[in-house]
């Protein structure tokens, strides 16, 4: 018996198989594959994807991507910031006033835009069957070298809270790691970056567009040594960067460092 498994199964039963009777056994083993038909014609299972009985026998109609829903003007509990909602958070967040005076990334007037999130409830405003929406927008203003943070009230459309702190560092946007590759392409230490990416895909590298960056922040002194151009890090905002070729490899660029308020490149070590 245990050859005739093993024959005709192609493998060993083990534990409680091998208690099966010879007559059970048997009958699994020399039970032909079109058990069930009569004379041949009789029906079998339908393969899997295969179309079900009395049907056309055509292939399945192709699937649909349904438009999402027509999104409101304003959110409701917890619902995320809709597109209206952010462009007002924004809106209200920087007043004229503010854009004349402030720098981006760039040098081009009005701060850096980092992010806009949506407030959380106070307890007593949890209950209510319909609490006020609030967001927190923050900017980085290169002028100065101050971040921004500002709460708006977006069912009153009012702002309810503003602060600028010197000496603080968020996490980089997309927009400022892309422009410390700038940085670093068109600087001299940036040579071993532009020869990396001509052995890799035989073009010279000119700017950001084939790579993909993720900056990360630099705080000078507050992590160990700083050389002597790195001194301002922390107090200037200066980032390091994760740099991949598109649809490529990765080339290792985290021992330079982008003074992003100086506009200048170091490398550490």
């Amino acid at each position: 018996m245990h050859h005739l498994m093993h024959r005709h199964l192609g493998k060993i039963v083990a534990g409680a198989a091998l208690a099966l009777t010879g007559t059970a056994a048997m009958a699994a083993i020399t039970l032909p594959s079109d058990a069930g038909a009569a004379d041949g014609r009789g029906s079998r299972p339908a393969a899997a994807g295969a179309p079900a009985p009395g049907r056309d026998g055509g292939p399945p109609p192709p699937g649909v991507v349904e438009k999402a829903p027509a999104q409101g003007k304003r959110g409701t509990g917890r619902d995320p910031l809709t597109d209206d909602e952010l462009r007002r958070a924004q809106d209200l967040a920087l007043p004229r006033t503010l854009r004349g005076v402030a720098a981006d990334v760039t040098g081009k007037p009005g701060p850096e835009r980092l992010t806009t999130d949506l407030v959380e409830l106070t307890p007593a405003e949890a209950g209510l069957a319909d609490p006020p929406r609030r967001a927190r927008v923050s900017f980085y203003d290169y002028r100065s070298d101050s971040y921004l943070t500002t709460t708006v009230n977006l069912t009153t459309s009012t702002v309810e809270s503003a602060d600028t702190q010197h000496g603080v560092q968020p996490p980089p946007g997309h927009d400022e790691a892309v422009e410390a590759a700038r940085l670093l392409i068109a600087a001299p230490l940036g040579a071993g970056l532009r020869q990396d990416y001509r052995d890799a895909t035989g073009r010279d590298l000119t700017g950001p567009d084939p790579l993909s960056v993720t900056g990360f922040v630099y705080r000078g002194r507050a992590e160990g040594a700083a050389p002597g151009a790195l001194g301002e890090c922390g107090k200037h905002r200066c980032i390091r960067l994760f740099t991949k070729i598109k649809n490529g490899r990765w080339i290792d660029t985290r021992r330079f460092v982008i003074d992003l308020s100086a506009r200048t490149v170091a490398r550490l070590g």
